[in-house]
């Protein structure tokens, strides 16, 4: 049966600690030159109706080196951008490739294609959820940390798809997350509800009560794609919930810094901080890479 990832929850805990395992093997052998082609003759398309730097080179790499094929589609030069129905384009395409990774505005599409299509589907970005980078993430801060669960995990900024998927992240595995989020700008009502069941959970409009202690902090860009005409409001909204070194004084001094791309020096992040702490975040960066790769041998063979 085939399987997809349209968000995180749609796999199990064992299951994302089976990819963060076989990312740390495949970044291992990567570094040493070593071929691992399990997806020799698979295709795999790539739908962009967003705009992206790391989703397609990171996918369109990770597809290369496991001896896979990329189809890269602009929506806009397809019949999706001209009215098919979802349902056909997905029939169609799954005629043709062995999957599909979309990076689009709604959730609706992903999981419209994910209905009627007969291969599998990946969530590249949506603008309810990156599932994508928190698997990453995940990786990247075992990685450095050596796991995750005993760590405090917060989140500053707004109520976006990361933000999201980090509160799946921490249904999944019972993480101590505390987030910062202006009231206005909160994640879900759903996936809050759910997340609150756990005590280690925290909401706060107080970024310096959700850092207390912190062993990783994680931000993201005030405005997304698509959100261009908020720009003003967001930054008088969110100006207090800058990454700065006042702010740091309050987490613990071998604290991680992490940022998801693309940054706005002095905005979300200053510029001292994120230059102090790029190693973790150009390597964050990276992991999306071997993270993927991991995803795409799970779901293909």
């Amino acid at each position: 049966m085939k399987r997809d990832f349209t968000k995180l929850l749609d796999i199990s805990r064992d299951e994302v600690t089976y990819l963060l395992e076989k990312a740390k093997y495949l970044k291992d052998i990567r570094t040493r030159g070593i071929e691992h082609r399990p997806l020799n003759g698979k295709n795999i398309a790539m739908i962009f109706e967003k705009a992206s730097t790391r989703t397609r080179v990171s996918f369109e790499v990770g597809i290369h080196d496991l001896g896979g094929n990329a189809v890269i589609m602009n929506a806009n030069e397809t019949q999706l951008g001209r009215g098919e129905p979802i349902r056909d384009t997905a029939r169609v395409l799954s005629r043709y490739v062995d999957a599909i990774m979309i990076r689009t505005y709604e959730q609706g599409v992903v999981e419209e294609l994910a209905k009627w299509a007969s291969i599998p589907i990946i969530n590249g970005l949506t603008d309810l959820y990156h599932p994508c980078q928190i698997l990453s993430d995940l990786y990247t801060i075992a990685e450095f940390k050596g796991g995750f669960d005993n760590l405090k995990i917060v989140y500053i900024g707004d109520g976006n798809n990361v933000a999201n998927s980090w509160i799946e992240a921490s249904i999944l595995f019972n993480l101590n997350l505390s987030m910062a989020i202006p009231q206005n700008y909160r994640p879900l009502d759903m996936l809050l509800e759910k997340a609150k069941k756990n005590k280690k959970f925290m909401i706060t409009d107080d970024p310096y009560e959700a850092v207390r202690n912190a062993d990783v902090i994680n931000t993201d860009v005030w405005v997304s794609m698509g959100q261009e005409k908020e720009m003003e409001e967001r930054k008088l909204a969110f100006a207090s919930y800058k990454i700065d070194d006042d702010l740091l004084k309050n987490a613990k001094s071998d604290v991680m810094i992490m940022h998801c791309l693309p940054a706005y020096r002095n905005q979300e992040i200053t510029d001292s901080v994120f230059e102090r702490y790029q190693n973790i975040i150009f390597t964050q960066a990276e992991n999306r890479l071997h993270l993927q790769k991991a995803l795409l041998e799970w779901l293909l063979t």
